[in-house]
């Protein structure tokens, strides 16, 4: 190749260079792949499988064969094999349905709207009572606020559940309400990411998306999680940054389970006495990224109370609704007000 030749093919791949280097670079999953979570309806599932079973087996490796049964685009019932495994470890000993994670064969999902969803982990009411779907819209509205909120979020899909429990001599039909939450490993390849394993002090991980979350768990009442621990936290590697994503939110004031209780992490006493007690636990830093995110929440609180509305038709209960809405109208009180912003955020910030 001559000089000229050479000059010239050095600039074209300058200039088409998303093309040129594509295949040593990450695969960002789009939108349209990601059909699943691109749909907003709530999607129509049957389940069927011991609770007994799936509660005996703790082991993380270990799972129960079933079918995962759900409507198609077409409206038509289609049929999955997957395999199930009780997860987490609050719910697992205090809750009637157990949370669980599905995992599917990867050649099965081709032509389906899971495609490329291997894992998945599914959101179930806690305990059998009258306002078991309500917590779940509750703990489901936290996740879409922080999708709001942060770039970097897990992406969740309601679904309305016939849940066939199976039992020694007979089986019972359960109607519930419970949503779908994508896969860490998932959520890092969307956004050009790495799930991070190790554990790394909060303030080694990205200020703004730090604060954020801390404005964030301050909003909906959460205390159960760490930074630090990776509980209820994931850390994802992504532009060169540790960043935080919450996860798991049903010990949050915001919902206001029956069975909650106020988190000790690290033995620690938070100083509060119920779950809708708030507690800032958000780390020390610049004040004017403190200010930063406190202004990006109100801007944002049209968009966020839009959200919450947005889920007022799947509540049972009109009044947990209400409730729930003016929870979060407290926070934007207490962040518009100078006095209780500094006294409840600003002077609680942790420096250890």
């Amino acid at each position: 190749m001559n000089k000229q030749s050479l000059i010239l093919a050095l600039l074209i791949c300058v200039t088409l260079n998303s093309i040129c280097f594509s295949q040593n670079e990450p695969t960002k999953i789009s939108e349209q792949e990601a059909s699943l979570f691109s749909e907003k309806e709530i999607l129509p599932i049957k389940l069927s499988f011991s609770i007994k079973n799936i509660k005996k087996e703790t082991n993380d490796s270990t799972y129960v064969a079933s079918h995962f049964i759900y409507k198609n685009n077409e409206g038509l019932w289609d049929s999955l094999n997957v395999k199930i495994r009780a997860r987490g470890n609050f719910r697992l000993k205090n809750c009637y349905f157990p949370p669980i994670k599905l995992k599917f064969k990867k050649s099965d999902l081709k032509e389906t709207i899971f495609k490329g969803e291997k894992r998945l982990k599914l959101v179930l009411p806690c305990i059998n009572q009258s306002d078991k779907n309500d917590n779940v819209i509750k703990e489901y509205i936290a996740y879409k606020i922080f999708e709001i909120i942060s770039p970097y979020y897990f992406k969740v899909r309601m679904v309305d559940i016939e849940f066939e429990e199976l039992k020694k001599n007979k089986s019972k039909i359960h109607l519930v309400k419970g949503f779908l939450i994508e896969d860490d490993e998932r959520l890092a390849k969307r956004i050009d990411g790495k799930v991070y394993d190790r554990s790394v002090h909060p303030l080694q991980q990205d200020d703004l998306t730090s604060v954020r979350n801390a404005f964030f768990q301050f909003m909906i009442g959460n205390t159960d999680f760490s930074q630090a621990y990776q509980h209820n936290v994931k850390l994802i590697f992504v532009e060169k940054k540790i960043t935080p994503v919450p996860y798991d939110f049903d010990l949050a004031g915001l919902v206001n389970c029956s069975y909650a209780i106020v988190s000790q992490i690290g033995d620690k006493d938070m100083g509060i006495e119920s779950v809708t007690q708030r507690k800032f636990r958000g780390f020390k830093r610049d004040m004017a990224l403190f200010e930063q995110v406190r202004n990006e929440f109100i801007e944002k609180k049209p968009e966020i109370m839009a959200t919450i509305d947005a889920c007022q038709s799947y509540f049972d209960n009109e009044k947990e609704f209400s409730v729930a809405r003016n929870y979060v109208l407290d926070f934007f009180e207490i962040i518009a007000n100078e006095r209780k912003y500094k006294n409840q955020i600003l002077d609680q910030a942790r420096l250890k």
